[in-house]
Order: C-alpha cells, then structure tokens, then sequence
C-alpha cells in the first residue's frame, strides 16, 4: 500500500455506481479503499474486485471468529481483490495467527483492532487494547488499528508494536483530527462520510490528506 496522501477512504455508500464514481473522483488524492459490510451486503462482494481496480482494497470485516471461519472470510476476501483484511484481536491467538498466515500465504496482510473510535469503544476495546495489541505483534499483524478520535491512545499503541503500521479511523464526521493522529503515531488516517458525503469528495480528501501530513 503506497504512502502517499495518508488518506485511507472509507466507502459506506450502498449504491454500487456511486461507490465506484466516488472513488474515481478521489484516485490520486487517497492511498487506499476502506470497505465494511454495508457495500458489500448491498452491492455484492464482487465490489471488492471493482474498486480494487481503481485502488488498494482492505476489507473492514472486523473478523471475529474462529480460525477455519476466519481462514475461509480471509481467503474470499484476498481472492477478490483485497490487499488486506481487518480483524478483531479478541478471539485469541489461534484464530489472529490464522488470518495472518492464510493473508501472507496469498501475499496479503491483516491489520488488527486495538480500540475502536467511537464512545462506546472505550467501555470494552480500550480497556484491553494493549494486551490486543500485543497478541497481534505476537501474531505477525501488519499493522493495527487505533483511534483518531483519541490520540493518546494511538501513542500507547505505538509505544507497544514499534515500527508496525497504524491506520487511524474516526477522521471528520466523528471529530478526530488528522494532524493530531499523525503526530501520535499513526502512518494513516481513514475518513468517510466527511469525504462521500461532500459536494466535491476529491476537495474534501485534499484537504484531509492536507492536515494529515502537517502532522508529519
């Protein structure tokens, strides 16, 4: 995944023409697609393979589950056309290790969830995310996922994966600020509804991408 913009676009969109026109509109301004459940439920998970055209795809599946299950949304996911697949940290170490070997076996990777951004995160991620993180760094994650909207949490994340990457969500419609989740450590920021739902999406992630790197 390029680095370019730190701007990760996350696609919520349900309408599949209008997912593909909003990524068309921002190529050259994000270094890669976000998708959830919401698009894929909506349009097929053939979109995986129609964004994947356009840029770098990670699936959003927050897979928790155990292994066989796991290995089965992971395999679906990369074969696709998604260079990476997000998962929960907290069903353990055998189904972590897992999704990272059935990734890199396909030459994709996964990214682990230590806190996740919105209020009610901090009533159960948050108190365990340093041990999350750690089974994901045990594991050969690639990278985690820590939240914008707090970023004295993306520093305490950083503080136990070292050089591993952080993709940081919670950007614009939530209230985190990109700069500041930079300069805590993130390597990315992720943003969505500020972007999809703008009058121009490509200003919008300029101006993102923008703010992301002052923090640098």
């Amino acid at each position: 995944m390029k680095k370019d913009t730190r701007l990760i676009l996350a696609i919520d969109e349900t309408d599949a023409d209008k997912a593909v026109s909003i990524a068309e509109s921002v190529t050259g301004s994000i270094d890669a697609i976000k998708i959830n459940w919401p698009l894929v439920l909506s349009a097929g998970p053939e979109m995986i393979t129609r964004l994947s055209r356009i840029s770098d795809v990670i699936c959003d599946f927050k897979v928790a589950d155990i292994p066989n299950t796991v290995k089965l949304i992971v395999e679906n996911s990369v074969s696709r056309g998604a260079c990476a697949v997000i998962v929960h940290a907290f069903p353990g170490s055998d189904s972590m290790r897992m999704a990272v070997d059935t990734a890199a076996s396909m030459g994709a990777s996964i990214y682990a969830v230590t806190e996740m951004s919105h209020p009610g995160g901090m009533e159960f991620t948050a108190p365990n995310a340093e041990a999350l993180a750690r089974v994901g760094v045990e594991c050969g994650a690639k990278g985690f996922i820590a939240p914008a909207t707090r970023p004295d949490r993306i520093a305490a994340i950083r503080a136990i994966i070292g050089d591993r990457e952080i993709l940081s969500p919670g950007v614009g419609a939530q209230g985190g600020s990109a700069a500041s989740a930079i300069r805590a450590g993130a390597d990315y920021v992720i943003a969505g509804r500020a972007i999809y739902n703008a009058e121009d999406p490509r200003a919008a992630a300029e101006a993102i991408s923008e703010d992301a790197r002052s923090g640098l």
